[in-house]
């Protein structure tokens, strides 16, 4: 039983992870004969007993911190990332990171070395046309590591956004994709037993199922 704990902060778009998720889960398990079982949960026990741990997030960060730290999520998502493979999309993403300009100016897990900023209110595109904030819709991801969660999504390959604020890297080398809205964005980070996204696999279609999918047989840092 490959077993999937997706963790319950109260800010996630959760039910729609869970779902894309077994659904991918069970196309592997028709191939393989391995059943996957999709946990919804904020329990620690739970958390550390699953094979794979995704951290989701959507709202404004100030809230999701708030609730991250009562429930002690930031332990759960560092000791997971020592031992197995963990997702984390959207504002779990930028929660990873040291520090957030949202809210005026929120401190993260900082269990990476970026932050996150603002795109501004007057963000234009190369025709110097304006850009409406937030980011919202597809846009491409260039890949620019060869990253197993990688396999079978075409280059270029175009996912699901939606978000106001960016992350911007200290770790260069962690950077797994980028976009560009107006400039250029990390789309997707790669650091050791770790996949992050900006943007929403779940809702991104074939290549965010085909991630997914990967995520599923991924065995990590090891891979």
């Amino acid at each position: 039983m490959n077993q999937v704990a997706v963790i319950d902060y109260g800010m996630g778009n959760l039910h729609s992870v869970a779902k894309a998720i077994e659904h991918v889960g069970a196309e592997l398990a028709a191939e393989s004969g391995q059943a996957t079982k999709v946990t919804i949960t904020s329990d620690p026990a739970q958390i550390a007993a699953a094979d794979r741990v995704v951290f989701p997030g959507v709202g404004a960060i100030r809230d999701c911190m708030a609730e991250i730290n009562r429930l002690d999520v930031g332990a759960m998502v560092a000791s997971a990332m020592k031992t197995k493979p963990v997702l984390a999309i959207c504002v779990g993403m930028q929660a990873l990171m040291a520090h957030s300009e949202e809210n005026g100016g929120v401190d993260c897990l900082g269990l990476l070395s970026g932050r996150v900023k603002f795109f501004g209110e007057d963000l234009r595109d190369d025709n110097d046309a304006r850009l409406k904030v937030p980011h919202m819709g597809w846009n491409r991801v260039t890949q620019t590591s060869d990253h197993p969660l990688w396999r079978g999504v075409p280059d270029n390959s175009r996912f699901y956004f939606v978000h106001s604020y960016y992350v911007t890297m200290d770790e260069t080398d962690q950077v797994a994709g980028r976009s560009v809205y107006g400039r250029e964005i990390v789309a997707a980070i790669s650091a050791g037993n770790i996949f992050a996204t900006q943007f929403h696999p779940e809702k991104s279609q074939n290549a965010g199922l085909t991630l997914l999918r990967n995520f599923l047989t991924w065995n990590g840092a090891s891979d």
